[in-house]
């Protein structure tokens, strides 16, 4: 099976034949770029502030309505699960934001490149941005939040589900991109769509997670991992533009501290031991990103070198949220994946 992984945050672009990932930011919160599971991939998050009354979002579904077995509803249930685990909000399914991921998905696709953005004379142009293709399909201009792509590729056929999976995997390695994915949107909307290269599917993936308030955070920072957190890929590698300071090899699970969206977080300490002993971290916050990819209400620390497969770590974090300290401790296992 070939499989190859890439990565971009806001900003930027990634393609890769087996797997790839893209991340985009625009404000409230990561940088920019587009990152890109095995195939090739997006995210990124939008700027702006809510109004004092956020304007109404429609297509908000209390159960989600994905096609059973699909790409869009292992992703979804796959990333909820995570979300609650470590006590983010639950996200739900908001058709037009659905519709926009879709469009976008397909854009891709139709171009056969990972990336955030779409150019108007592009087959399958829908919108410029994120929030550009989420305002076409019917949400109010105010809306922020973040948003991710990529794109999925082995010289297999794998069931739809899988695809699903593997996209939030690759999304959850990323050192830019896992903290996208755990933005307080409360909806998100999921697309993905199929090409064909050397006669295997080629499943390309965007996810929006676009709303015109966020929902507010009891107990932060929390973080992803966190304590009893199983099966996560134990590297990354390919992510675009790349983290400072990580092996040849890639870079091994990040630990994510996230803050409400109007937070300040600084992470001050971490560390990580496994078995072998004490874990090489690199720390980063928004302050010393080189990349100017992380918010201001975010902070991520990541092993420099790949960590080891179906093994546990203990992890411990200090810092300020809004010049309060706090610490975190906790434990977590990888699985025998990689992002």
């Amino acid at each position: 099976m070939k499989k190859n992984t890439k990565f971009s945050a806001y900003g930027l672009t990634a393609i890769a034949i087996a797997a790839s990932l893209t991340l985009a930011a625009c404000g409230g919160g990561g940088g920019s770029g587009s990152p890109s599971t095995s195939g090739t991939g997006s995210s990124g998050s939008t700027s702006g502030t809510s109004p004092t009354t956020p304007a109404a979002v429609t297509g908000t579904l209390t159960t989600p309505q994905y096609a059973a077995n699909s790409a869009q509803l292992a992703a979804f249930t796959l990333l909820n699960q995570y979300r609650q685990e470590c006590g983010f909000p639950a996200l739900q399914e908001n058709t037009e934001l659905d519709q926009a991921a879709q469009a976008h998905a397909k854009y891709m696709g139709l171009n056969n490149a990972v990336s955030d953005s779409e150019a108007s004379g592009n087959a399958g142009f829908t919108g410029a941005s994120y929030i550009a293709r989420a305002v076409a399909a019917g949400l109010p201009s105010t809306v922020n939040g973040t948003g991710v792509s990529a794109a999925y590729y082995t010289n297999s056929t794998l069931a739809e589900s899988q695809y699903g999976s593997n996209m939030i995997t690759t999304w959850l390695a990323g050192v830019y991109h896992s903290g996208a994915v755990f933005y307080p949107s409360g909806i998100v909307g999921i697309g993905e769509y199929e090409t064909q290269y050397n006669g295997y599917p080629d499943a390309w993936g965007s996810m929006s997670l676009l709303n015109t308030a966020t929902q507010t955070m009891s107990s932060t920072p929390l973080t992803f991992p966190c304590q009893g957190t199983t099966g996560i890929a134990y590297s990354g590698a390919g992510e675009t533009p790349t983290p400072p300071n990580v092996s040849n090899t890639g870079w091994g699970t990040p630990v994510v501290v996230m803050g409400n969206s109007g937070d300040a977080i600084v992470l001050q300490t971490a560390s990580m031991t496994g078995p072998a002993g004490s874990v090489t971290l690199q720390v980063l916050n928004s302050s010393t990103d080189p990349n100017k990819e992380i918010g201001a209400y975010e902070a991520v620390a990541y092993p420099t070198s790949p960590l080891s497969p179906n093994t546990q770590y203990s992890v411990s974090l200090t810092g300020t949220v809004n010049g309060t300290a706090f610490s975190r401790s906790f434990t977590f296992t990888t699985g025998n994946v990689a992002g």
